[in-house]
């Protein structure tokens, strides 16, 4: 089967849709695969940092993303009985950033607006009900088996990009292991339209609360507030998921309000993982397919979004200019050594700082503070 000279992506959500966005603006030709009837309606991740949204300007999506979205130009952490900690004002790293606050806004928000920009592009294509199941690799190109509605088919392309999430199969196909662990714990994520800082002095849009009992995480978003809480091991799924537990847990953030309109409840099991390699001939991994990780500090999807522009932009270069191809070997070096050196290492500090009491807290947070005034939890590395 001949090679078609386009890039073939794995997943339509933010990761794919931005690495396809880049590619199109560099003029590369892109078809996305989506396993999904359409693209998702998950809230799922919900923060955009700073370097994030640099990115995201480049590609003419952030002013809209923005415009949706909530804006937080500082965040804190406190504990459950002393109140705040410490303040980060984004402020600190204006002379860096053009965009020096976080946006707190529902991935789908951005997925959409992507889609809205490139579906009348003439090198762009999105195939739904398209699950990538199977990779074949040769010495020019790619084959991928596409299962659409129980019936297989095949596609050629030059390269091929697995932005397919935590299960990926195009990880699974490549046959790239995925060591980490799980925590005992899973999270609970409980999303309520109260507004919090009606009741809580100086509060603002982002807050980590540490209790070495039970800690919680405020992130207001718009029309709604998330709080999320640890679940033990011990207390079950079923009980979790219940209105009762619930409450019961809303009802420890501020003493003396319950009975909370609840819009949904989620639940999750938490993990910590990165693949052995992001590249393998002429396929790549990106995103959950390549790395996961516990979401304290919101470093998952950000940290695919910087996968997704590194990679997209040496493949842009290699198309146009020649480069040799050996030069995407530094995709894998750069941004696996900063899932593992930063992602991995801040997110599980962030959980321990957490569970921690007040005092062992302060010291945590100071120390995570870097010295450019800026929090470690507003980058996920450059690309």
């Amino acid at each position: 089967m001949p090679i078609e000279e386009r890039v073939l992506i794995a997943g339509a959500g933010p990761v794919g849709l931005v690495a396809a966005a880049n590619l199109i603006r560099g003029g590369v030709p892109v078809t996305v695969f989506e396993a999904g009837p359409d693209l998702s309606e998950e809230s799922r991740a919900s923060t955009f940092h700073p370097p994030t949204l640099d990115m995201l300007d480049r590609l003419g999506a952030a002013r809209p993303l923005i415009a949706q979205g909530l804006t937080a130009p500082a965040f804190q952490y406190r504990t459950r009985r002393g109140g705040v900690l410490a303040q980060f004002d984004f402020g600190a790293i204006a002379d860096v950033t053009a965009h020096p606050y976080r946006v707190q806004c529902e991935q789908s928000k951005l997925t959409r607006i992507l889609y809205h920009q490139l579906r009348d592009k003439p090198h762009f294509e999105l195939q739904f009900d398209a699950q990538v199941k199977d990779v074949t690799q040769h010495r020019s190109g790619v084959e991928i088996a596409i299962e659409r509605k129980g019936r297989s088919e095949t596609r050629p392309g030059r390269w091929l990009l697995g932005a397919d999430g935590a299960r990926s199969d195009v990880r699974r196909s490549l046959g790239i292991e995925f060591p980490g662990f799980t925590w005992p714990e899973r999270f609970l994520v409980v999303s309520t339209p109260f507004d919090f800082r009606t009741v809580i002095p100086d509060l603002v849009a982002v807050s980590y609360v540490s209790d070495p009992e039970r800690w919680h995480f405020l992130l207001q978003i718009p029309g709604l507030c998330r709080v999320m809480f640890p679940v033990a091991p011990h207390e079950s799924d079923e009980l979790a998921v219940s209105g009762d537990f619930a409450q019961s847990l809303m009802a420890t953030v501020v003493p003396g309000v319950s009975n909370y309109e609840v819009a949904h409840v989620t639940l999750y099991k938490v993990h910590q993982r990165v693949a052995k390699t992001f590249q393998c001939g002429r396929a790549f991994l990106a995103g959950d397919a390549a790395h996961i990780n516990n979401p304290l500090g919101g470093m998952g999807m950000n940290g695919g979004i910087h996968d997704a522009i590194n990679l997209t932009s040496r493949l842009i270069e290699i198309w146009h200019d020649g480069k040799a191809e050996g030069e995407l070997e530094r995709y894998d070096r750069q941004r696996r050594l900063v899932t593992l050196e930063y992602i991995e290492k801040q997110s599980i500090q962030n959980k321990r700082n957490l569970e921690s009491d007040g005092a062992t807290s302060a010291a945590a947070w100071r120390r995570s503070r870097p010295t450019s005034g800026a929090p470690t939890s507003t980058c996920c590395g450059c690309p």
